[in-house]
């Protein structure tokens, strides 16, 4: 509240109506199917890779590498759905979901070695190893990758038995929805209710008495960044698969980056990644129409999202220095 609050006095300082922008905001992300459905389009990549970001954090494993995850999870879907014999959906899909979730898992898996072997800090490796992912992408759709007779920098197309299929007719809205919502839902069972998901937690709080009660702390340190690597994978898998139906340079506009404001803000946990992914692709969608309606920037959406994560996180060490009184 206290950011929406600030972001009024914003509003009202470039000369422009509180209510007339966040009408428009709100009626611009929810206020139709075609709203609605862009909306869940922008959340399913941040949910995906959100998801991912809270288990790695939850074992105090800080992968900030999501982006480049996503781009090798982006690589395996095209080079599957482009190469791989013209399987049947049912065939097919699979195959597109299992490659893009294992080449996250296994850019992914090496930070996680690094970390786990020599402790190497996955915050360097990871940062380093986007700017590989990303790059080496770029590589792909310029030269060994690029459309025969193209003079764009992107891939053919793949198979249309590899896309997702698309859930509302005459939208962009995909299946990589429903798989966003099964994975919080299975890492919402894991990390609560199963023996690896009480590990994951016991070496994110204390990795000494994890190893003193008998945890192998590198090996779930190893697992975690994986299944975080994987679940970016299929971020990536769900915006090749699912929008573009082909591999395209910068074809993420930093999804990788904001999943970890998201995860940070759903207090790592799985179910609350649902809401703030879409909190956060509303704020994107609706930008457009305060624009046209209330004559304001689009850069005041990134203004008010950073005040959301301010005052959030704040709130967070103000209770905290309030529970340990004087």
């Amino acid at each position: 509240m206290l950011a929406l609050l600030v972001s009024c006095f914003l509003v009202v300082a470039v000369g422009a109506s509180p209510l007339l922008a966040f009408k428009a905001l709100i009626q611009g992300a929810f206020g139709s199917l075609n709203g609605l459905s862009e909306t869940l389009v922008k959340a399913t990549p941040l949910m995906l890779a959100g998801l991912g970001i809270c288990v790695a954090f939850q074992a105090r494993a800080w992968n900030i590498g999501a982006e480049g995850q996503m781009h090798l999870g982006a690589l395996a879907t095209a080079l599957v759905g482009i190469y791989m014999p013209p399987f049947p959906p049912w065939g097919m899909l699979p195959l597109v979901i299992s490659a893009s979730f294992l080449a996250g898992s296994f850019w992914a898996a090496i930070p996680g070695w690094l970390k786990a072997r020599w402790g190497v800090s996955e915050i360097i490796t990871t940062i380093m190893m986007n700017y590989i992912a990303i790059h080496g992408i770029n590589y792909m759709v310029h030269i060994p990758m690029k459309e025969p007779g193209g003079f764009l920098p992107q891939s053919a197309p793949i198979l249309p038995s590899a896309e997702l299929p698309v859930l509302i007719e005459r939208t962009r809205l995909h299946a990589g929805i429903v798989l966003a919502l099964v994975g919080a839902g299975v890492l919402h069972v894991l990390l609560k209710y199963t023996t690896l998901g009480y590990q994951i937690q016991v070496v994110g709080l204390n990795p000494n008495a994890g190893q003193y009660s008998g945890i192998y702390v590198e090996k779930i340190t190893l697992i975690s960044m994986m299944l975080s690597g994987g679940f970016a994978g299929l971020a990536g898998m769900g915006e090749i698969a699912g929008i573009h139906h082909r591999l395209l340079e910068n074809f993420s506009p930093g999804y990788g980056y904001t999943a970890i404001v998201v995860a940070l803000l759903a207090y790592l946990k799985p179910l609350p990644v649902i809401f703030v992914s879409i909190l956060f692709a509303a704020l994107l969608i609706g930008a457009d129409t305060m624009q046209r309606v209330a004559g304001l920037p689009n850069a005041l959406v990134l203004v008010i999202e950073s005040l959301i994560v301010l005052f959030v996180l704040g709130s967070g060490y103000f209770q905290k220095a309030v529970g340990r009184g004087p």
